[in-house]
């Protein structure tokens, strides 16, 4: 811990006389210097709190009685969340950040600021024989979900998007967007019944309560969870945390390991809404959820969690003459905001996440913390970002 908090000291020294470009540098070197010693882990599983603040989180402990499962976490950073074009970053460009380790232009999914697709971390760890999923609670094919699994130059090409979301060979594929899949407006093609064919089984809200979806074992599994976006907690959604624990009981078995991700999507539209509620009603599913995984992390040992957002959204503040019964909120703004983000972590290699680093580094940090070979990063795939 001694040999840490020195490193990030030098480095603090370092990163402030620094360039942008020339930080990102510094601090892939420290990066490699703290992981010396310390035990890789056997799983990753990366959460993201879509717009997820630290006023949010605030809010809803308040509400919550003063207490979250955020509380559990003893290794605690901030991110630097501009994205390549603009100081305000937007969710894809603050995925593709994680994804692939580059910062891209707002809007990309899966693509450098050139628009050239690079290699995922989900798409290393299919790759390298992990398992791997994805579950969220926006569309399968919204920004942060497809910049693990996708490549585009736009996030709103939802349609080409769901192309490359079919053919990605993820193991579990959890979230709504049906219609992009199976009733599309640019061509004829049924992508469900692609799926099928490739050996995944596939599930609707159709068939069956995602809640209660069943993931069968020793097949890949896809859960349409609605045909649009799906409804807020607030409505009666409550998948996230039953079908999160689902997935990792099913890629929990086998021996390489698994990497997975997971969203609490609409803690981000509740801050665009400016609504209060749905954002502390949204981030307490999420907190739920965070409550469940650390408790299997703890009794697993082997598994690295680390959970951040890709910005801040709505500006949020907490007002004069709040108390604990009544919060008064307030919002600068419908859009996201510049602050930094706090990156919570636990388990082998969490140390790694402390300090002040670009959201880049999540990338590099990640892939360190499993002892993944520096040359199979960031390799650039084909021409798909650039249809």
């Amino acid at each position: 811990m001694r040999k840490i908090q020195v490193v990030a000291a030098i480095t603090m020294l370092l990163v402030f006389a620094c360039k942008p470009q020339e930080k990102i540098v510094i601090e892939k070197e420290i990066i490699q210097k703290e992981m010396a010693g310390h035990k890789k882990p056997k799983n990753v599983i990366f959460m993201v709190g879509d717009g997820m603040g630290l006023t949010q989180i605030t809010a809803a402990m308040i509400s919550n009685g003063y207490r979250l499962n955020f509380e559990r976490f003893h290794s605690v950073g901030f991110h630097k969340s501009y994205s390549y074009d603009d100081l305000i970053t937007d969710s894809a460009a603050g995925a593709t950040a994680f994804s692939i380790g580059e910062k891209s232009y707002n809007a990309a999914i899966g693509v450098n600021k050139d628009t050239v697709a690079i290699r995922t971390l989900t798409e290393e760890a299919i790759l390298q024989g992990y398992k791997t999923g994805v579950v969220v609670t926006s569309t399968i094919v919204h920004a942060t979900p497809a910049s693990f699994i996708a490549h585009n130059r736009h996030r709103n090409n939802y349609e080409e998007i769901a192309v490359d979301v079919a053919n990605c060979n993820a193991d579990i594929l959890i979230g709504g967007g049906k219609k992009y899949f199976d009733r599309r407006k640019s061509d004829e093609l049924n992508l469900v019944e692609k799926m099928k064919k490739d050996g995944y089984k596939v599930e609707s809200f159709l068939d069956i309560d995602p809640e209660k979806a069943t993931i069968p074992s020793g097949m890949k599994y896809a859960l349409f969870t609605a045909d649009d976006d799906p409804l807020p907690v607030a409505q009666g959604r409550t998948y996230l945390e039953p079908m999160t624990m689902a997935t990792i009981k099913a890629l929990d078995n086998t021996e390489k390991g698994f990497f997975l991700v997971v969203e609490g999507s609409q803690i981000d539209w509740g801050g665009h809404a400016n609504n209060k509620n749905y954002v502390i009603t949204e981030l307490l599913d999420f907190d739920k959820t965070i409550g469940k995984v650390l408790d299997y992390i703890d009794a697993n040992g082997e598994t690295l969690l680390v959970i951040t957002a890709d910005h801040e959204t709505g500006g949020m503040a907490i007002n004069p003459g709040s108390n604990s019964d009544s919060l008064s909120i307030s919002f600068a703004t419908t859009h996201h905001s510049g602050t930094l983000i706090p990156v919570f972590a636990a388990g082998p290699g969490a140390e790694l996440f402390q300090g002040i680093y670009e959201n880049t580094s999540i990338y590099d940090k990640i892939r360190k913390a499993l002892g993944w070979k520096e040359e199979n990063q960031r390799i650039i795939l084909d021409d798909r970002g650039t249809k």
